[in-house]
């Protein structure tokens, strides 16, 4: 018997030990000694054998084996049999047998991707998914480089980073590339690699396990959610900042700047001529159209907006024009490619389009500004660069930004219109030719609200009454815009054809309270109704609700009146209180509404006492006075119309 080193290190014995005896005295006492005489057997006949058995260590333990045994010719020609065996632990074969199936399966039928490389990263095995995802035969990857086969998918970072792992031990996982192979060369795909080291027993790298999965569909679906994201994100913004303020020119800028650089890369917004001049457009487009540059982004450092008009021109496209057919047809007009041939129609109106093609525009996108049915203008969006080209979800886009900003723009015109419809019609309630009775001198202004919401019902008149006396009036309808105004007519003709009747104020007062009382909406009003007498200086004061008046004498003491204060026409059921005031000859009554001494932030009384320094100089004109309360205790936008009177008294 021969015994090898492997074979002491696998069982105990040295070869001493086992020189001469039966390979059976190996066996376990417990177990099944025929093993020896198979052997044996088939050394006669000429046959191998293999099985398993239970030896017995060195070391007084059993062990299961798995024996192979086989006759060996025998080279001396004396006819004794030889037979060579080899004997192995049974549960690490069975361990080895096991991972090499479950690999074998893993590499054949696995849809990852796979590819075993050795230290030069040179290919030495792939799978069939992974031959189809490069599109070659394993046969072609054998013995070359990624970089060798499949330059276009920057196979250099992803040998980088094979050789890292190589160098470090350390795996790469989830590392993305992009690029195109011989299985679909006319698309992107996009993969997710990992990399791990193979070591040999001593812990020496011996070539690396490369893992790919395609993620193309995956990273599509995630890209066109961000995008959607994005898009969401840009109409909730201009559902905010879009038409905040009404103003025309503020709308179109402000729509502009959203779409650059998050749509568009240059933008510009054009609206009706007539519209700009505040003038009503029209229900459709006939004949050629005038445009005026409203908005536009970036406004310097572009070279397309450079080439295009700046703001505040007027454009003036015929009716055969592109441009004024696109708008006739009110429906977003996408030019995916610009070319010389995309703009060659439009290029006999103007050289605009060649020279924004020079300048890099490659894709172009219009939608008309539309709102109730009305055409009010058009956006231009350009894209330039390696900004890609306009598709089918940034038209939509585009016409969705275009169709806020439309009904902006339209809330804005009618914002508009209504707020000088309350003007005119507040105005043209109020006196138009006053005329004081003798011993009486007045100025007036009417200041209407900046805001048509807070355009309300402020009035002022003067009436001559009997015996030479003269009633100063001043009221506030609390309500705001033409309805107001509406309401303050009503109260100020009933004030004329009641003060004709000689009625005393508070008879009067209640007497409005009935005017009110037959609108088919509650309203109320504040009231101050003032009667002087120039030829005694008497004077009554009634208030309904209403801010005092305040008095100038002739020496330049100012006060405000305290009188009572009443309710607002329209509450009921209060008694109004008339005072009694002295009036000296040369002073100055001066009665307003509260739109002149109320202010956001600023405390009344402070305002009340800047009020009696302003009238500190009672000899100035009346027009002078008025001026000077308007200029310094009303801001440049008002808050809130105004109404103001001052009548001298005498002298």
């Amino acid at each position: 018997m021969r015994w090898n080193q492997v074979a002491q290190q696998l069982l105990g014995y040295a070869p001493p030990q086992m020189l001469g005896r039966n390979i059976a005295d190996l066996l376990h006492p417990g177990s099944d000694r025929s093993l020896g005489r198979s052997l044996w057997e088939a050394a006669a006949t000429g046959r191998g054998v293999m099985g398993t058995v239970t030896a017995w260590h060195h070391d007084g333990h059993p062990m299961e084996l798995e024996i192979w045994a086989s006759p060996v010719a025998d080279r001396q020609g004396h006819g004794a049999a030889t037979v060579l065996v080899f004997a192995a632990d049974a549960p690490a074969a069975r361990r080895i047998r096991g991972s090499s199936a479950v690999w074998d399966g893993l590499f054949a039928r696995s849809p990852v991707g796979i590819a075993i490389l050795d230290t030069q990263l040179r290919f030495l095995q792939v799978n069939a998914a992974l031959e189809a995802m490069n599109g070659l035969p394993e046969s072609a990857h054998v013995g070359r480089r990624l970089a060798e086969i499949l330059p276009t998918v920057n196979a250099h970072a992803m040998e980088e980073a094979m050789l890292r792992v190589l160098e470090t031990g350390e795996p790469v996982l989830d590392l993305r590339r992009i690029g195109r192979t011989p299985a679909e060369p006319d698309h992107d795909h996009m993969w997710s690699c990992s990399y791990v080291r193979v070591e040999d027993p001593a812990h020496k790298p011996i070539g690396v396990i490369a893992s790919l999965v395609d993620i193309t569909e995956q990273q599509r679906d995630h890209v066109e959610a961000a995008a959607a994201r994005r898009r969401l994100a840009l109409l909730s913004e201009a559902s905010i900042r879009m038409g905040s303020s009404l103003d025309l020119e503020r709308t179109a800028q402000e729509l502009a700047d959203l779409a650059v650089p998050r749509l568009a890369d240059a933008v510009t917004v054009d609206v009706l001529d007539a519209l700009a001049r505040g003038e009503e457009p029209g229900m459709g487009l006939t004949g050629g159209v005038a445009l005026r540059r409203l908005g536009r982004a970036p406004l310097g450092g572009s070279r397309v907006t450079d080439i295009l008009a700046p703001l505040g021109r007027t454009l003036l496209f015929p009716a055969t024009a592109p441009y004024t057919q696109a708008l006739s047809g009110r429906q977003p007009y996408l030019v995916a490619h610009v070319d010389e041939r995309a703009v060659a129609s439009a290029a006999r109106h103007t050289a605009k389009p060649a020279q924004l093609v020079e300048a890099g525009v490659h894709s172009f996108v219009m939608a008309p500004l539309v709102a109730r049915d009305r055409v009010l203008g058009v956006v231009s969006f350009f894209r330039t660069g390696p900004s890609g080209p306009f598709g089918s979800e940034d038209v939509t886009l585009a016409a969705e930004l275009a169709a806020r900003a439309a009904l902006s723009i339209d809330n804005g015109r009618l914002y508009h219109r209504e707020h000088e419809t309350a003007v005119i019609l507040q105005r043209s309630m109020l006196p138009q030719h006053v005329t004081p009775p003798a011993g009486i001198a007045v100025s007036h202004r009417y200041l209407p609200a900046s805001d048509v919401n807070e355009i309300g019902g402020d009035w002022y008149d003067v009436l001559a009454l009997a015996g030479g006396k003269a009633a100063l009036l001043i009221g506030d309808v609390m309500g705001h815009g033409i309805a107001a105004a509406a309401v303050m007519g009503r109260l100020s003709a009933s004030v004329r054809s009641l003060a004709r009747l000689d009625l005393s104020p508070v008879r009067l007062l209640h007497q409005l309270e009935a005017v009110l009382a037959d609108l088919a909406e509650p309203m109320l009003a504040t009231f101050l109704y003032v009667v002087v007498d120039p030829a005694s200086g008497r004077c009554t004061v009634t208030r309904a609700g209403h801010p005092p008046p305040a008095l100038a004498l002739p020496d330049g003491t100012v006060r405000i009146l305290d009188t009572p204060p009443g309710v607002p026409l329209g509450v009921g059921g209060i008694a109004f209180t008339p005072t009694e005031v002295d009036v000296p000859p040369g002073s100055l009554l001066v009665l307003y509404t509260d739109g002149l001494i109320e202010a956001r932030g600023s405390d009344l009384d402070e305002r009340l006492s800047e009020l009696t320094q302003l009238l500190a100089d009672p000899q100035r004109s009346l027009d002078h006075v008025c001026d000077s309360l308007l200029t310094h205790l009303v801001p440049a936008a008002a808050d809130d119309d105004i109404a103001l009177l001052v009548a001298r008294v005498g002298g």
